[in-house]
């Protein structure tokens, strides 16, 4: 899915990224920033980005590069699965970025409680996937989606800073999804491991 002149930026801020975090001479790390700036050029360039936005997004991390980890939460009810929407209008199973401080569980867990208010335990792993091999558009750094299956136990939804409300969906009847963040194949993908007792994780 990924076009090749994005997997070349990646790869060449991914070098360049550990190179200015691993040399101690001056001359090579100001040699693997030009690097760095050049990806973050093509990425511009080819996408229309600004320039700067690029840059916060693509070169605002330090170390050797690795995937961040984005949970999404599966939770059903009278066999139909909960959705959130988005203040866009579009919808999607609750999750977000992994925190620093937090195990996969706790922030499933967490992302729940602050997307859809409801108090939620994490049973067991769907799947594991490489989100570009799934999810457009194309991100300009790896992600690794883990989608959780939930059981809810209590709590109610509040209105926050990122969705407007929350909702129950039959697999023959999902809204606009915001499929960035999970497109219908993963939808059915979680109604098929919720309706199944000996579901294998599915990985990439």
């Amino acid at each position: 899915m990924k076009e090749k002149w994005l997997a070349w930026a990646v790869e060449l801020q991914s070098i360049a990224q550990a190179g200015i975090f691993y040399s101690k001479d001056k001359f090579d790390i100001e040699r693997f920033e030009r690097i760095r700036a050049i990806a973050a050029e093509m990425i511009s360039c080819k996408t229309d980005i600004p320039a700067d936005k690029v840059r916060d997004l693509f070169c605002g991390e330090t170390g050797y590069q690795t995937p961040k980890i984005d949970t999404r939460a599966a939770i059903f009810a009278d066999g139909k699965i909960l959705l959130v929407q988005e203040k866009d209008g579009r919808w999607a199973l609750p999750g977000g970025w992994c925190d620093v401080n937090v195990s996969v569980k706790e922030n499933t867990i967490k992302e729940v409680k602050e997307e859809a208010g409801l108090d939620v335990t994490a049973e067991r792993i769907i799947a594991v996937q490489d989100r570009s091999k799934h999810n457009l558009p194309v991100y300009a750094y790896g992600v690794c989606k883990i989608f959780v299956l939930c059981g809810a136990v209590g709590g109610q939804f509040e209105e926050n800073i990122e969705t407007t409300g929350f909702s129950y969906f039959s697999e023959e009847e999902l809204p606009a999804l915001a499929t960035e963040k999970n497109n219908e194949e993963q939808i059915k993908m979680c109604f098929d491991a919720y309706k199944s007792p000996n579901w294998e994780v599915l990985f990439d």
